[in-house]
């Protein structure tokens, strides 16, 4: 098994699926406006910035999760992945994607961003495996909590080894795609290490280790 493994936002898709989430809640009347669509834009600087708590982020993103039934989640997630998700799928994603089937490699998304969310998205990617942040369940109801390690920064090393473990394979010949500094750890563990369509922080260190630089932007 070869793993060709991608990040999500701002790499397969040209533009952040949790932030975006966030502004469909606002323009939904789902959240109070004023009051989410600022603290939204705040922890997305801080994740820009390499300086987001993450414990504290998945307070705030996972808290609509659990005011609502899972029914009426389901259908306006369906509704986000229609009005927010589709306009930002890139053609040389796709692209891409299809070179690393064509090679027989193993597809994977590894995601900070929770599971409900980008779910529907590995679907559409055609992406069977997904590794992302799963918010806790109860008798079929969010908590609102986060069940086992965040997949963000060191966090996607700590889950991708217990897949690795549970499939009995290895990153033996492995790819991984970022646009995140916040990638670094994981980059740095792969054979195959692009950074795509990357920020300052990871085109200074990709440049210096002589690492593929690529842009997927249509």
């Amino acid at each position: 098994m070869t793993l060709a493994i991608f990040d999500l936002d701002n790499t397969l898709l040209a533009g952040d699926s949790d932030h975006a989430w966030g502004e469909f809640l606002v323009e939904a009347g789902i959240v109070d406006a004023e009051r989410y669509r600022k603290a939204n834009d705040q922890f997305y600087q801080e994740y820009l910035n390499g300086e987001l708590d993450i414990h504290r982020y998945l307070s705030f993103a996972l808290e609509p999760l659990a005011q609502h039934d899972t029914a009426q989640l389901m259908q306006w997630r369906q509704q986000f992945v229609d009005q927010k998700i589709r306009p930002i799928m890139q053609d040389k994603a796709t692209e891409l994607l299809d070179h690393h089937r064509h090679q027989g490699h193993t597809l994977m998304i590894i995601t900070a961003t929770n599971h409900f969310v980008t779910e529907p998205v590995a679907e559409l990617l055609g992406i069977e495996h997904l590794i992302a942040t799963n918010p806790e369940q109860v008798n079929g109801r969010y908590t609102g909590r986060v069940a086992g390690t965040p997949s963000f920064q060191d966090g996607k090393v700590t889950r991708l080894q217990e897949w690795l473990d549970d499939h009995n394979a290895s990153l033996e010949g492995a790819w991984f795609y970022s646009d995140s500094h916040n990638d670094i750890p994981l980059l740095e563990k792969v054979c195959h290490p692009v950074a795509v369509d990357p920020d300052p922080t990871l085109q200074r260190l990709a440049q210096q280790k002589g690492w593929d630089i690529i842009s997927l932007r249509d």
